[in-house]
């Protein structure tokens, strides 16, 4: 693909009382933006819930694996091929072939994102009895996963084994201001006397409550140059995890999973557009609470938006619980979308292989 395409992705989600993801001290993250503190759920967190759906929408060799322990799979992968005599020293040698540092617990000094493709292709070198390191150094640049290409991969000790990430994802705000709560709590020991009046144990903990505005962006021309043919279900997974996922902090606790209250694709050819200006001033909740005074402003924010600096999107699609959000685009089904989405992205990447 020669020309820039972009797939930006808008969507107010609201969560009820939780702590999605935690600071150091197990509060729930937060950020001052617009002069107030805003609940926020980190990018990191986000993509770690991505990558875990992506297990189940893609092939296994589709997805990669970010661990120390990559001597142990590309072992694996050894073992399969025959009965060798220490899988393990031979997998060690083909990673330092590779340019890995492998310490003497077998495990690598920092985490490796690797992709399954990628630990077979070193297995059957290795056990081929290939001598060229380049080849080895070849297994790991190439055949990356489809969640590689997506969110990157860094290699401090060889740069040439990096990957620039495709995708990018914002850090997830409240749309309005939050005031962290806390929640005083007590277990009973089930065992104790019944003279014994007083709690096993007592606790609290620290949540609040809020309406999010999440953003993220592929850049559809970079990932196809990584991925061929496989771009458009890689983009069509990306559109579904990032709609669906969800961080599991405290999820037991508060049982706090949601789905979007509306969500607003677009496919654009000119630059990203992050639409969180709309929400620089604190949206106040009314009678109808923090959801449609949302939906309002993002609409006016990025009507003025289109206006004055950019075009408006090449294609537009929403998928909303709220009545009345034709403004943006007309709402469709989670299934239609996923369907006109792949469609263009489709007919897009047809179109540039004839024009090859």
């Amino acid at each position: 693909m020669n020309k820039n395409l972009y797939l930006d992705m808008h969507i107010l989600q609201t969560v009820p009382p939780s702590c999605v993801n935690r600071d150091d001290t197990g509060s729930p993250k937060t950020a001052t933006y617009g002069g107030v503190t805003r609940a926020r759920v980190s990018s990191q967190s986000w993509k770690r819930a991505m990558r875990l759906m992506f297990e189940d929408l893609f092939k296994t060799d589709d997805v990669g694996q970010r661990t120390k322990r990559v001597v142990d799979q590309v072992a694996r992968y050894i073992d399969e091929l025959g009965e060798y005599k220490d899988s393990t020293k031979l997998a060690s040698k083909a990673l330092e072939n590779a340019g890995i540092k492998v310490n003497k617990e077998s495990k690598t000094d920092a985490l490796l994102f690797f992709s399954k493709a990628q630990a077979k292709e070193l297995a059957k070198l290795i056990v081929a009895g290939e001598e060229d390191k380049q080849l080895y150094k070849n297994a790991l640049k190439n055949i990356p996963s489809i969640d590689m290409a997506l969110f990157g991969r860094m290699v401090a000790s060889d740069q040439s084994l990096n990957y620039d990430a495709a995708a990018q994802v914002a850090h997830s705000i409240s749309v309005h201001e939050v005031h962290n709560e806390y929640d005083y709590f007590t277990a009973v020991d089930d065992c104790a006397p019944e003279d014994n009046a007083g709690a096993g144990h007592l606790g609290t903990v620290e949540f609040n409550s809020s309406t999010l505005y999440r953003y993220a962006t592929v850049n559809i021309t970079e990932l196809a140059q990584m991925l061929g043919d496989k771009t458009p279900e890689a983009i069509l997974g990306f559109v579904k995890a990032f709609i669906l996922s969800m961080p599991t902090g405290k999820q037991n606790t508060f049982a706090n999973r949601t789905v979007p209250d509306f969500a607003y694709i677009t496919l654009r050819n000119d630059q990203p557009v992050n639409l969180v200006g709309a929400f620089e001033k604190p949206v106040r909740a009314s009678g109808d609470g923090y959801v449609i005074n949302s939906l309002r402003a993002l609409e006016k924010y990025a009507d003025k938006v289109y206006n004055s600096f950019v075009s408006k999107p090449e294609k537009a699609f929403c998928v909303s619980v709220l009545d009345d959000t034709q403004t943006l685009a007309q709402s469709i089904s989670m299934n239609e979308l996923i369907t006109q989405v792949g469609e263009q992205i489709s007919e897009i990447c047809t179109a540039e292989e004839g024009n090859v």
